[in-house]
């Protein structure tokens, strides 16, 4: 008996509703797996709460066989990202699949063709579904322990779907693992030196003046995201401030930094959070009703940090600044109580802060591959 499998596309509330809640089924078993908030989840499938899905056409799927909802993929093309860099590819995103190569097959064949009809030439991904860090990058290695904040997580054996159909590794991104009890001595005073010999200072930001922040974080992003990047260009100031005020209810002030040249020029940044996903784990993707209750009584219980961005200008690559903001935020987190911290993710291009990671007493502990395919 030959069942087939359909592709849905997903346009009715339903099938949106099928398409967030196909990972509680598939995970199920997984303890692992930490549920995403599905508030979050249904912002992302809605193009008047995500961004990225405005900026060019995009399109959402699901697998059925036997009757049963049994994957799902979401794909599309960013139209600022293609002409910043000249190419005209498309990305796929939120893949997930039941173990059943013919079920991935049939999804990425559904993106495949979507965006062949769009004037797509390469598909990369996974990327992320909204232009930011979460889901960015398939988890091929360190499968052991739950994923920290907007990190990825999936089974194992996604890896030989996307190889099977035919997709090549472009990049990968590392996660690194610090352990806050073994700041290396050598970090400290290096840092000492290069702060006197360089001139620059470390300061912790000011959420009093928040729009003079903005404007400093703007102007480290625009100076070190490399034109070179195949993923990323430099966000517009909207979007800086978006994001910053979208980070605000999380932040912790005492765990983001600015370094500041002499003259007072913004030459770096890093943003740490304590890794919510220790709480939002026990949530099981609902606020309500007692999913607040549960977030105000486990966020104390926190033990974990997340480095979620760290940037540096050119000008001041290897002077020490990249390591002056690892030391000042894991003395931060050691002082809050914190016993380690995930720094996810850097390209594994991106030598500099790669070996300052290293340096700084991080461990590579897991890999997240993008993906491409040409059509």
């Amino acid at each position: 008996m030959i069942i087939l499998i359909e592709i849905i596309p997903v346009s009715s509330a339903r099938e949106r509703r099928t398409f967030v809640d196909l990972p509680w089924r598939l995970y199920k078993d997984d303890p692992n797996w930490v549920p995403p908030l599905r508030t979050d989840m249904f912002n992302t499938l809605n193009p008047k709460h995500n961004a990225l899905l405005r900026l060019g056409p995009s399109c959402f799927f699901l697998a059925r066989k036997d009757g049963k909802v049994v994957g799902r993929i979401g794909c599309g093309v960013d139209n600022l990202l293609n002409k910043a860099k000249d190419k005209n590819l498309g990305y796929i995103t939120l893949f997930e699949s039941i173990q059943d190569y013919e079920v991935a097959e049939a999804l990425f064949d559904a993106a495949a063709d979507f965006l062949r009809r769009h004037g797509v030439e390469a598909v990369t991904g996974p990327q992320s579904p909204s232009n930011g860090d979460d889901y960015r990058g398939l988890l091929v290695e360190g499968f052991e322990g739950p994923p920290a904040l907007l990190a990825s997580y999936n089974p194992s054996w996604y890896q030989e779907f996307f190889e099977k159909y035919g997709f090549e590794k472009q990049f990968d991104r590392l996660g690194f693992w610090f352990d806050l009890d073994e700041i290396p001595e050598r970090l400290i005073r290096g840092v000492e030196i290069a702060q006197k010999r360089y001139k620059f200072t470390v300061r912790k930001v000011d959420l009093n003046n928040l729009e003079s922040e903005i404007l400093a974080i703007k102007h480290i992003t625009d100076k070190s995201t490399p034109e070179e990047w195949p993923d990323m260009i430099s966000p517009s100031l909207q979007e800086v401030r978006a994001e910053v005020k979208k980070l605000i209810p999380i932040v912790v002030p005492e765990l983001v930094y600015i370094a500041e040249a002499e003259d007072g020029e913004p030459i770096g940044m890093s943003v740490t959070l304590p890794d919510y996903n220790q709480v939002i784990k026990r949530m099981n993707g609902k606020l309500l009703p007692f999913g607040w209750f549960k977030y105000l009584y486990f966020k104390k219980k926190i033990d974990a940090v997340r480095l979620f961005a760290l940037m540096v200008v050119p000008e001041y690559h290897r002077k020490g600044v990249s390591a002056a903001l690892y030391k000042y935020s894991m003395e931060a987190a050691k002082e809050r109580g914190f016993v380690g911290g995930d720094a996810s993710t850097i390209h594994e291009f991106n030598v500099r802060i790669y070996n300052d990671a290293l340096g700084s007493g991080g461990k590579a502990y897991r890999r997240f591959r993008i993906y491409q395919y040409k059509l």
